[in-house]
């Protein structure tokens, strides 16, 4: 036969009948590839975390928002993963500008003398709701000094600072007082702040997460206090200690460490198999035939589901409302209301009424027990204890 382009006419159909018999198959490994490079490119970059106050956290309980606008401002923000990360991180930039590390260590993995041997590799050491073995460790006079009262939900400067004179009133929310230094944001007694500044404001502490993280940010003068503190200095190290930082015995190595380096290539491209396995397994065994089968669930079993549904759930309101229609329906029965009016009244001001003039008792009263809204568990379990009661009285009488 003639050749077109090159290329015999016999062989272009031949290939043109197999890309149209396989096409299901040619489309699904493109999809599939398409996906694996997907995967490799998200598992790559920089993704964010839930840890509090990390600067890759958009959370509530995060601080990238004051990272972002810090370096909207110049200021470098590095965040490091072990202390002598830190440290060479400060010292880098030391030799430079000049640096501030700030240190949240939540549980209290760095040793008395790593604390003070940030405080002399920085220019400025910010240390967020520090325990009080931290205070000690750094050596300075700043101790702690109790809690803010939860009646305080800002507090004013109170002192010569500038940063905190600048930034006004800030947020109290959760936060610890301490005494020693020059303190700021006093509450609960003379000498006590949330805010502290020792070693002539080499060292600052920050008795609140709350000053500095994406909830309250924008509060108050908190972003205000937050980069006057966070950006005097050209680079900022950001320092959340780990359980790698406890000085001790290393941390186990995660499964991702213990594997060999081949595993990251040939694992995706063994589940791009076993998905091909499974698509030539389907077309050999043929489509799914449905049958619809009879299906009797007893109504016992259906309410039990509701009834946990809606404890996982925590919907006290929702329940609520299914055990007012069931006893008014219930009830509008036995006093021979009719359950259409039950249905039809979910006030139940019929069915009220008309249990008032069988018990003789207040209309008012049943109407005040069938339309009463719990608030927890515990009301919601009370209040079907008297719904249970004023059934019983009328099919008792």
């Amino acid at each position: 036969m003639t050749p077109i382009g090159g290329v015999p006419v016999a062989a272009r159909r031949r290939r043109t009948g197999w890309i149209r018999r396989h096409r299901a198959e040619v489309l699904f490994g493109v999809a599939m590839a398409l996906a694996l490079a997907v995967i490799l490119i998200l598992q790559s970059t920089q993704r964010a975390d839930s840890q509090e106050l990390s600067i890759r956290n958009p959370g509530p309980e995060g601080a990238r928002a004051a990272a972002q606008i810090l370096a909207g401002q110049g200021v470098s923000v590095d965040q490091t993963a072990s202390f002598e990360e830190t440290v060479a991180a400060a010292r880098a930039a030391a030799s430079g500008s000049g640096s501030t590390v700030l240190v949240y260590d939540r549980r209290g993995f760095l040793a008395p003398e790593r604390l003070r041997r940030l405080l002399a590799e920085t220019d400025r050491l910010v240390v967020v709701s520090p325990r009080l073995a931290a205070l000690t460790g750094l050596g300075s006079t700043v101790r702690q000094a109790g809690v803010v009262p939860g009646s305080e939900q800002s507090l004013q400067p109170g002192c010569d600072i500038a940063d905190a004179q600048t930034a006004g009133d800030i947020s109290a929310d959760g936060g610890f007082l301490y005494t020693g230094g020059t303190v700021c944001y006093g509450a609960g007694g003379s000498g006590r702040g949330l805010y502290s500044a020792a070693e002539n404001g080499k060292l600052v502490v920050i008795g609140s997460t709350a000053v500095i993280s994406n909830r309250f940010l924008a509060d108050n003068g908190n972003a205000a206090l937050t980069l006057r503190t966070l950006g005097s200095q050209a680079h900022l190290v950001w320092y959340l200690p780990g359980p790698g930082d406890l000085g001790g015995n290393p941390a186990p190595k995660t499964l991702a460490e213990l594997a060999p380096a081949w595993s990251a290539f040939v694992a995706p491209w063994l589940i791009v198999v076993a998905l091909f396995a499974v698509l030539w397994r389907g077309r050999r065994l043929g489509p799914l035939v449905f049958e619809p089968l009879p299906v009797v669930v007893k109504s016992a079993e259906t309410a039990e589901g509701r009834a946990r549904l809606y404890h996982e759930a925590h919907d006290v309101a929702r329940a609520a409302d299914t055990l007012r229609a069931g006893t008014i329906v219930r009830l509008a029965s036995a006093l021979r209301v009719g359950t259409a009016a039950g249905l039809a009244d979910l006030s139940g001001s019929d069915v009220a009424a008309a249990a008032a003039r069988h018990l003789d008792r207040s209309a008012a009263e049943i109407q005040q027990i069938l339309q009463h809204r719990p608030a927890t568990e515990a009301q919601l379990v009370r209040w079907a204890q008297d719904l249970v009661r004023l059934e019983k009285e009328v099919k008792a009488r």
